[in-house]
């Protein structure tokens, strides 16, 4: 047997409190992130997709705030007040200070019309109306409208594409092809085909828009699911007897929700922007209901003497659209930094 080696009785010696606090200062520790919290650290890293947010909030406070305080009421016409420019009280420059160009000379467009003591942001329209109070009514029916194909979108687009992609086989076959069908048919269609039976407003913008804004986000559910379905843990979970329902809302989703939140983003633009299409061509929300489009459309007659009536919406609608595009491009860099590579 191998003699036993014996070590000095001075080779160990009791950590002291000094000794233990220069140990615990060398330490290289960093606070544990959850998902989302790391997700919600790179989005706020991204300048671009934090102001978008910062001005989204701002749009959404002033559109839905002005249910409970607004400068005018939207609908109310003054023909008196027609065609005045816009006016920002202390604000002494041109084109918003009230003043118009007449014959060469510039001259106050409120003092003539007999409200000096009126002011109007945006100015008003050919009938008076106060062009900030419909700006602010347009954008809330619009964001409305984006709002309900969102609700679809996170209904029958998630629940469609999840049974789907669950199922597999021939059941996800012939949903497949029911996608397809509804895919072939162009939106215009649609909104076209129910005009013919509902009245143009917004229950025809509505409906169009459920019946075919899923669609995208039913192949992009269906086509992750189809992929997480084979992991490791989904199939221990089956093998524990697991029902598919609480391994849809305790594996399943939870893992879908990046794409989900992502293409979620996209899709209020896109449904921004069709109804602004749809009401500058005249088959949207009819008047005197305002939205984004009718205020274009409107705007767009007087374009070449009084260009503020289009200016406005057409900023409006473009910084939505702009902001929307950049939050969503901040959350998918935030959720997947691959991506930014």
């Amino acid at each position: 047997m191998a003699d036993t080696v014996k070590l000095p009785e001075d080779s160990f010696k009791r950590i002291s409190g000094d000794d233990r606090a220069s140990l615990d200062s060398e330490k290289i520790a960093a606070p544990s992130l959850t998902f989302a919290q790391d997700a919600w650290r790179r989005l706020k890293k991204n300048k671009g997709a934090w102001v978008s947010l910062i001005v989204l909030a701002i749009i959404f406070i002033m559109a839905f705030g002005s249910l409970v305080v607004s400068p005018h009421n939207p609908n109310a016409v003054n023909p008196s007040y027609a065609n005045l420019p816009s006016k920002i009280p202390g604000v002494n420059i041109n084109g918003f200070n009230g003043t118009l160009v007449q014959a060469g000379e510039r001259v106050d467009a409120y003092k003539q019309a007999g409200a000096s003591g009126k002011f109007y942001i945006m100015g008003t329209d050919y009938l008076g109306r106060d062009l900030f109070s419909r700006v602010l009514y347009g954008t809330r029916i619009s964001l409305i409208i984006a709002l309900v194909a969102t609700l679809f979108d996170l209904t029958i687009g998630v629940t469609y594409g999840m049974f789907s992609g669950w199922k597999g086989g021939r059941v996800d076959t012939f949903m497949q092809r029911v996608i397809e069908i509804i895919l072939s048919i162009p939106n215009l269609v649609v909104i076209v085909l129910l005009i013919l039976i509902l009245k143009p407003g917004m229950t025809s913008i509505i409906i169009a828009i459920a019946l075919t804004s899923w669609v995208n986000m039913a192949r992009l559910v269906r086509a992750q699911t189809m992929e997480i379905k084979e992991q490791e843990y989904i199939l221990a979970a089956r093998t524990l007897g697991e029902r598919p329902l609480k391994i849809a809302f305790k594996h399943l989703l939870p893992n879908l929700s990046s794409v989900i939140i992502i293409n979620t983003m996209f899709t209020i633009p896109n449904a921004i922007f069709f109804e602004a299409t749809l009401s500058y061509i005249g088959i949207g929300i009819s008047s005197p209901q305002a939205s984004l489009g009718t205020l274009l459309n409107d705007g767009q007659k007087n374009f070449q003497f009084l260009p503020y009536q289009m200016w406005w919406p057409a900023l409006i609608l473009s910084i939505i659209m702009l902001a929307f595009n950049l939050l969503g491009d901040g959350l998918r860099d935030a959720f997947d930094p691959r991506t930014k590579e």
